[in-house]
């Protein structure tokens, strides 16, 4: 296997695809290197002298400067190199459209067509609590449901969305707990839904059930605890209801056109730009071909490769749109007097991850070349398919949810660290080495790992294209497996 990898020609710095020992020597672009301090897997180092004050340059673009003069050989991270990055900004239109991916055939999946016509890849019951309190009731009413009905049901899963809000909120905080849940309530995934609310939350059921707009009333149901003598036996007639009315839930073939699949990452390395992203960005593409829709959203992680994302802008009205989405979020940051561009994690840092540009242009690799067509705000749902923007916090359970809420049936998550979580659409992990994915099978569902190892990018997008169609046409994913299925809600205190 080879020690390292140069991902573009101007790049002043490689990436040790393994740990490499001080002294080694390496042979790159006809020059021999000798490695002056060891470099772990997934961290750079210098391909050439490097003055102070220079931009270090890591996919074709600037991820930083030397903070000190760094030699041929050197470790380049975070104790050498610093950030370009500071404040809100300014930006022009440029737009910078790729050529438009080639589509060698269309592809189907079996899903569950909703009497509005949407789709979902899952047919589930929920029960959405309107405020926490109501979380154990909602567990009691679905052991006593499971009780009556037995092991036949439409249902392929049945769960609680618990949360711990609807109740001493106030302003965007209470907003976005009823946007998010409502926009559940509506999920096409779900094929049967009872809303359940205590009587005294200022999540009121009633209000709640009017910010709905449509819904197929043999399908969502509403109850409110303090209402009635026995919530749990008036919670299961309600349940059995929904029951009757789904019992003839099939699958069929659809179009991958009526697919919307979120892209996010997590725990991310060195490898995640090398390896899953781009696997991401190639999906993305394809997806986008066939008619379907995808989601980039951690507005955070776009903060240095924004550029990148507003030259595809599919002209100057959404341009402008991603230029608020970025300043706005800046903002936010500079309103509770955080640091905007001190993002990348411990854990990031560890894996090879020096600034947030670097991070960045990792990340909106996941959106691959397609134009941007929307720019969707905190709680809005998709409305136009193709390639999306959406605001959402780096917060992987937030952010996860946020796009399960805009309407993804699926969410697709890179990780070169791991993590065992998911949101309530199946939630797909990749990863970027293939260490990782042997370490945690029960987490990991799909290597990206192998592109290193030597496999083809067209034989790995074949394979996952192949994962993601058997995923989306009802085989479960690890954190179904695990029942590690939750909600998060941002909570700001102010308005974006």
């Amino acid at each position: 296997m080879k020690a390292f990898i140069k991902i573009k020609e101007s790049d002043n710095v490689a990436v040790a695809i393994r740990k490499i020992d001080q002294d080694q020597l390496l042979e790159i672009d006809g020059t021999t290197i000798k490695l002056k301090e060891t470099v772990n897997k997934g961290h750079k180092f210098a391909l050439k002298e490097i003055p102070q004050g220079e931009n270090i340059v890591k996919y074709g673009f600037p991820i930083g400067h030397a903070t000190q003069q760094i030699e041929p050989g050197e470790w380049v991270h975070t104790h050498n190199t610093k950030t370009n990055l500071s404040g809100v900004e300014e930006y022009e239109y440029k737009p910078k459209f790729q050529s438009e991916y080639t589509l060698k055939n269309t592809t189907t999946f079996k899903g569950f067509k909703r009497k509005d016509g949407r789709v979902g890849v899952r047919n589930e019951l929920w029960i959405v609590p309107t405020v926490g309190c109501v979380n154990g009731i909602a567990d009691q009413m679905i052991r006593v449901f499971q009780e009556k009905v037995g092991d036949i049901t439409p249902f392929e899963h049945i769960q609680v969305l618990k949360h711990n809000y609807g109740c001493s909120q106030l302003g965007d905080d209470h907003v976005n707990t009823r946007t998010i849940l409502g926009n559940a309530v509506n999920h096409p995934n779900a094929g049967g839904v009872l809303v359940l609310g205590l009587g005294c939350e200022n999540n009121e059921i009633n209000e709640f059930k009017e910010s709905l707009g449509d819904f197929d009333s043999n399908r969502v149901k509403f109850l409110s605890s303090q209402d009635v003598m026995d919530e749990v036996e008036e919670g299961v007639k309600l349940l059995l209801e929904i029951f009757e009315n789904a019992k003839d839930d099939r699958r069929e073939d659809l179009p991958l056109s009526e697919l919307k699949i979120g892209l996010k990452c997590g725990g991310s390395d060195g490898f995640s730009g090398i390896t899953a992203n781009p696997l991401l960005g190639q999906f993305s593409d394809y997806v986008v071909a066939q008619g379907g829709t995808t989601v980039l959203t951690e507005v955070p992680e776009m903060f240095g490769a924004e550029e990148i994302l507003m030259e595809r802008a599919k002209d100057e009205e959404v341009f402008q749109q991603i230029v608020e989405l970025i300043n706005d979020f800046k903002r936010y940051f500079e309103r509770h007097d955080q640091p905007v561009y001190e993002n990348p994690s411990p854990g990031n840092k560890a894996g090879g991850i020096t600034t947030l540009e670097d991070k960045s242009l990792g990340c909106t690799q996941k959106a691959g070349t397609s134009q941007v067509v929307d720019v969707l705000k905190y709680g809005e749902t998709l409305k136009t398919k193709g390639l999306n923007l959406l605001s959402a916090p780096g917060n992987d359970l937030v952010a996860s949810s946020t796009l399960a809420a805009a309407g993804c049936q699926l969410v697709l998550f890179t990780t070169g660290r791991g993590t065992p979580l998911g949101t309530f659409v199946p939630t797909i992990k990749i990863s970027t080495n293939t260490q990782i994915y042997e370490t945690k099978p029960h987490w990991i569902d799909f290597n990206a790992g192998t592109l290193i190892d030597g496999q083809s990018q067209e034989e790995l997008l074949e394979d996952f294209i192949s994962y993601v169609i058997k995923i989306a046409s009802g085989e479960k994913v690890n954190n179904e497996k695990n029942h590690f299925r939750e909600i998060g809600i941002f909570k700001t205190g102010v308005t974006l």
